[in-house]
């Protein structure tokens, strides 16, 4: 009877892959015409694909010219519209080239789906005209992105404190950071509003809103040394940061040297992003193996998705002192029915001195053999080698870091296991 229900469902099976693939034949037949236009224009040089009719309700214009002269060409299939739908968070692979420099791999964002963009569409109409509907341009000077306008000399915590993960907490001496780093104005350098021209600070504020992953990465750039990709520019609703490499899960099953490697490289981003001589601590909500990608040629990890991360001031918070701002915060761990999910308290991040989410986010979403993405569980430092299996020391560290038993167990666990992995890595360096 098994045998007989193993066999129907095979055969269900076959079924249904063919019926697919015969679906998908049809539907590239039909639209053979727009496949090859696909191929034969440039739409990265088309101002709706990109979403420039929308500005001020965009991201930025910096990178304008460069995608109209055609500096910025998809790779192959990313020209084909039609595999759009399975694109659900707008990414695209491109090649941008300069005459003396060549051409260089770039990735595109738009920096949400489809859905969430039409929702941010919606919300400014709402905020201006109470309708979801409106004439978008001009809605976004009847939102508080255009009253912050005007003779405004500072960006200040109360007009944004809420907005988004970035400015969940945010301090005076964030905002001034962001501003005078902001990107997509000629006249960077200056930390006060009203140095940016109306269209512009409408275009940072709305960013600041929705997703500021772009302000991230420009308040914290790759050249100063923080471990995430760099900026590029924008262009509409189009922003373009530079390709590192391949995600990190590519290498969920590389040698045993290569993941002890990266492991290493993941503790010491939790640490950086902790501790500071600038006194940010910025928290990763939301930490997953296609969150960060490894460089080909130098092998270094970098953060590549930003759009969930806690700015909080440390300095800020010794001044005010707010209640047990100097007791030890610890993040708890919960089971989870998901993949790549955290427990947190964003009002705990924002207000004490000492907190150990990233290594928490770090150790049990990518390294602990309770670590699960896409069907797996080990994390990234399964099935270690004999000798390292039977010491012990390596799964020790690791769920006490994932799950501390110890009151502030995961503090220590963490120094500890940077310093065991930083011994592994030379161990294995040695062998090979």
């Amino acid at each position: 009877m098994l045998r007989l229900l193993s066999l129907k469902f095979a055969r269900v099976y076959r079924c249904g892959k063919f019926l697919f693939a015969a679906a998908l034949f049809v539907t590239l037949l039909l639209n053979t015409h727009n496949l090859l236009a696909s191929f034969q224009r440039n739409e990265l040089a088309d101002r709706r694909f990109l979403g420039l009719n929308k500005c001020p309700a965009c991201f930025g214009t910096s990178w304008c010219r460069k995608f109209m002269n055609g500096q910025v060409t998809f790779e192959t299939w990313g020209r084909v519209r039609l595999l759009d739908f399975f694109n659900v968070k707008n990414v695209y692979f491109a090649q941008y080239g300069e005459p003396r420099e060549g051409t260089r791999r770039v990735v595109l964002k738009r920096l949400g789906s489809n859905q969430e963009l039409t929702e941010i569409d919606q919300k400014i109409c709402k905020r201006s005209t109470g309708r979801p509907r409106c004439d978008l341009v001009q809605g976004m000077y009847k939102t508080e992105f255009a009253r912050l306008n005007g003779d405004v000399r500072l960006l200040t915590p109360e007009a944004v404190e809420g907005w988004s993960d970035m400015v969940h907490c945010p301090s005076q001496r964030l905002l001034d950071r962001v501003v005078r780093r902001y990107a997509e104005t000629k006249d960077s350098g200056s930390f006060l509003l009203k140095n940016l021209k109306d269209t512009e600070r409408m275009q940072l504020l709305m960013t600041l809103a929705f997703n500021p992953e772009p302000l991230v990465l420009q308040t914290f750039p790759s050249d100063e040394g923080w471990p995430f990709a760099k900026y590029l520019g924008a262009c509409g609703r189009m922003v373009a940061v530079n390709y590192v490499g391949e995600e990190l899960w590519s290498f969920y099953n590389a040698p045993w040297a290569k993941r002890v490697d990266l492991a290493k490289q993941l503790m010491d981003i939790a640490e950086q992003l902790t501790n500071n001589d600038f006194d940010f601590a910025l928290y990763l909500l939301d930490v997953s193996f296609d969150n960060f990608a490894v460089g080909p040629r130098d092998g270094k990890v970098i953060v590549v998705d930003a759009e969930n991360v806690i700015v909080a001031d440390k300095r800020l918070i010794k001044q005010n002192k707010p209640e047990n701002y100097d007791v030890w915060y610890e993040s708890r761990y919960e089971d989870c029915d998901k993949e790549a999910c955290l427990s947190f308290s964003k009002e705990s991040l924002c207000s004490r001195v000492t907190v150990d989410h990233n290594y928490y986010a770090v150790c049990q979403n990518l390294l602990w053999r309770g670590a699960a993405w896409r069907g797996t569980t080990g994390g990234l430092l399964h099935d270690p080698p004999p000798d390292v299996a039977a010491e012990g020391r390596l799964a020790a560290l690791l769920d006490e870091c994932a799950r501390p038993r110890k009151r502030f167990g995961r503090f220590q666990a963490a120094r500890e296991l940077r310093e065991h992995l930083a011994r592994l890595v030379d161990e294995a360096s040695a062998e090979r």
